[in-house]
């Protein structure tokens, strides 16, 4: 699994554990409830995509159905390529 340490994790929701471990398919529970978004929900019946960003400026993800299930974890750079992918319609193929 990526494990990432988040060297100065000074966020005042205590997300994460006390030493500051983020990392790839951790417990979404884990970053706490406060600061996460539905950007993408729509008329599904609630399940949605959820999305945070984290102190150091990474992004989680989780299920909205499952928000103790797991986090995953992506650099400003790997979401910035995600949306202008998606809004380029290099993403389509998912809906068809």
């Amino acid at each position: 699994m990526d494990r990432i340490t988040v060297e100065d994790h000074a966020d005042p929701a205590g997300r994460a554990d006390e030493g500051g471990c983020v990392y790839n398919g951790m417990p979404a529970r884990d970053l706490g409830t406060e600061g996460w978004h539905k950007p993408w929900s729509g008329g599904n019946g609630g399940n949605c995509v959820e999305a945070m960003k984290l102190a150091d400026g990474r992004v989680a993800v989780r299920q909205s159905a499952d928000p103790d299930g797991p986090a995953l974890i992506y650099t400003t750079s790997e979401i910035h390529a995600f949306i202008q992918g998606a809004k380029s319609g290099q993403a389509d193929f998912l809906l068809s």
